[in-house]
């Protein structure tokens, strides 16, 4: 009996030794694709298993300020990666873009639909989502583009700000306000429940970019998991969800 005890210890310890989970940390957008890449890449290496944490790219390198046990980060904007290398939270050495996306301006399904950005100023539209530009980079898509369109300060009594863009999302799609700012990836998961008026100009491409945090305990995996993200494999879930090449 403590034979075989010790016989099926002894086969079960390597596997608990080769087992090991990598956390991404990952702009709220990327969640519907990157649980279809989950599966994909943890068949590429038995024994690992990936763990998500979903939210604004802006609280989401906070928390790895902060000590979070982060492997990777993959962003919805430049210039919260550009603050992560400038703090020497990632290892800029394995930063890649993996994804774009583009903004577009969407309202409920029934009611007062703006035609332009310039509708938005109309007495009809009384509440406007927006993603908080401190942290949240679809908000400072969105606030360079009103901005751009002469808008931002007037509009500024409408505007109701989300913490994350999928916030903005359920703010349209319940019908909670009249409008919103998201990225096409998001719209494109609800527009049974939304309208997609018009793609929005006006700001920085938005391009994603993810790298390596610098104190992974995962390094090597990590590195892994981020050139996964620019493979064929990865590219083509990325794809499907309508995301383009960066």
């Amino acid at each position: 009996m403590i034979k075989r005890l010790l016989a099926s210890l002894s086969l079960a310890l390597p596997l608990l030794a080769s087992a090991q989970t990598l956390t991404v940390s990952a702009a709220a957008s990327l969640t519907d694709a990157f649980k279809q890449i989950a599966p994909r890449f943890e068949a590429t290496r038995p024994g690992v298993t990936l763990r998500f944490n979903f939210a604004a790219s802006g609280v989401l390198l906070q928390q790895i300020a902060q000590g979070a046990p982060v492997d990777v980060f993959a962003s919805a904007d430049q210039p919260t990666m550009d603050r992560g290398a400038a703090q020497q939270l990632i290892a800029t050495d394995t930063r890649r873009d993996f994804a774009a996306n583009s903004l577009v301006l969407i309202a409920p399904a029934q009611g007062a639909a703006p035609a332009a950005l310039a509708d938005l100023a109309q007495p009809q539209i009384r509440r406007i989502a927006v993603g908080k530009p401190a942290s949240v980079p679809v908000g400072r898509y969105t606030q360079a583009a009103l901005e751009d369109a002469r808008l931002w300060a007037p509009l500024q009594p409408k505007i109701v700000f989300a913490d994350n863009v999928r916030q903005v999302l359920d703010y349209v799609s319940r019908g909670e306000v009249d409008a919103g700012f998201v990225y096409r990836t998001d719209a494109e998961i609800a527009k049974d429940r939304l309208r997609i008026l018009l793609t929005v100009g006006g700001h920085a491409p938005v391009t994603y970019p993810a790298a390596v945090v610098a104190d992974s305990r995962q390094a090597a995996l990590a590195r892994d998991f981020v050139a996964f993200l620019t493979g064929a494999e990865a590219q083509a879930i990325l794809a499907r969800y309508g995301f383009g090449k960066p």
